[in-house]
């Protein structure tokens, strides 16, 4: 049985350090916690940041500066090892809300002065009792939905606050079955292949039924929203997503782990996709090629997956595709 308690232990401390500490001792406290190199991948308009001081102050001021007091509200948070690195990386992975007070302008969305929840999801490596890289993907897109802007087009599935998993045991913090986390990952490693390789990033009712529960919850992100059902998964996702985009190429995934009944992935970026148009009621059909960084975790149930919980940096691949959802937003009202 892999003990990872350690590496728990220390991005939890991280955790609560950087979630206590006064603005003007983040970036030390950030520093205390992380090696000389690291760096972070984050969702648009962050992007990549590197080294701690960087990281204070261009990620984590600007998130406390507008939402106060931030909260952060775990759903899932679990340990593993990177399944696609030979050197055995240890990785955290966690997922929730960031809650907070909006009342600051937050990169020209305009405050509300409302209780908000700003949707994440967070994955840490740790070596030698430091982090040393990590990655967040904030859903901005369903930030923006859940305030009604106006030029936000009405998605084919459930616009929601996103729940944790159904069986309330996403947090991780005890020790897991090794042989319950090789499950998971074999299940979820076999849907990938069979979708990404077989398929094409096609989904077929036939194949979905192959590896999914049939009433599965598909939570998912800003610009799609969740879809409850096989059937609904397929109304709801799979076919606007696959009559708006073209399947360009597959570059992988930069982490892929579980534990216990639990797993997932993300890539930097993991699809290359064109627009066929109309994707999202946003775009126009084009050549150019654009990047979906995506994160997707899965909670397994007998030898089904049961949840999925997906993240789309949708305003960084609208950016490459020329729609500036941010500038957009800075000249039109809310509803």
């Amino acid at each position: 049985m892999q003990n990872l308690q350690n590496e728990k232990t220390i991005v939890l401390d991280y955790f609560n350090d950087v979630d206590n500490c006064k603005n003007e001792d983040l970036a030390e406290i950030i520093s205390n916690h992380t090696s000389e190199n690291f760096h972070m991948r984050c969702t648009h308009p962050f992007n990549e940041i590197k080294g701690p001081e960087n990281v204070a102050n261009q990620l984590w001021l600007p998130i406390r500066d507008s939402f106060k007091p931030i909260q952060r509200r775990l759903d899932i948070f679990y340990a593993g090892i990177n399944s696609l690195e030979e050197n055995q990386d240890v990785w955290i992975s966690s997922m929730g809300h960031l809650m907070g007070v909006f009342n600051k302008s937050f990169f020209g969305i305009q405050p509300n002065y409302k209780s908000s929840l700003l949707r994440f999801a967070e994955f840490y490596k740790v070596e030698n009792n430091k982090i040393t890289e990590g990655a967040i993907f904030l859903d901005i897109f369903n930030f923006m939905q859940q305030l009604g802007l106006s030029f936000i087009p009405e998605s084919t599935g459930l616009v929601c606050v996103t729940p944790g998993p159904m069986n309330h045991k996403g947090l991780k913090f005890e020790l897991s079955d090794n042989g319950e986390s090789i499950k998971t990952l074999d299940l979820i490693h076999r849907m990938r292949d069979r979708l990404v390789k077989g398929s094409k990033m096609k989904s077929f009712k036939e194949e979905l039924e192959l590896d999914w529960k049939k009433d599965m919850i598909w939570w998912g992100p800003g610009g799609i929203g969740a879809s409850y059902t096989i059937d609904g998964y397929t109304r709801g996702h799979t076919k606007p997503f696959e009559e708006g985009l073209e399947f360009v190429k597959f570059n992988g995934h930069v982490l892929s782990s579980a534990e216990d009944d639990l797993g997932g992935w993300f890539g930097w970026p993991n699809l290359i996709m064109k627009s066929k148009g109309g994707y999202l009621g946003l775009t126009s059909p084009s050549d150019i090629e654009s990047e979906m960084r995506v994160v997707d975790l899965y909670r397994r149930d007998g030898d089904k997956i049961a949840e999925n919980w997906i993240f789309i940096d949708h305003l960084h691949f609208l950016k490459l595709l020329g729609i500036d959802l941010l500038e957009k937003n800075k000249s039109i009202s809310r509803k």
